[in-house]
């Protein structure tokens, strides 16, 4: 099990896609960045499904891994945003 923290740049014909698939298997929290408990397995799973929305040549996905949450602290300036409950 890992503490992800994951930021994504991809082309706008892609986003959506990319978005909607890291939703369900992380916490979305700011723009193009997710976070959240996962275990290895469901981890790689991920990654390669995110692999096929992709543009290798165009886009890209940083996978930030802590392995012990504990070691990990987290500071907000301004608010605290939760787009999970953002739902129309």
């Amino acid at each position: 099990m890992a503490y992800v923290i994951v930021t994504y740049d991809v082309s706008e014909k892609r986003v959506n896609k990319v978005r909607k698939k890291l939703k369900e298997y992380l916490a979305w929290v700011q723009n193009s960045v997710f976070e959240g408990e996962i275990s290895d397995g469901k981890l790689d799973k991920c990654k390669n499904e995110l692999l096929k929305i992709i543009n290798r040549n165009e886009d890209s996905i940083y996978f930030y891994e802590i392995r012990f949450k504990d070691n990990c602290g987290k500071n907000i300036l301004g608010i605290e945003k939760d787009y999970d409950s953002n739902i129309l």
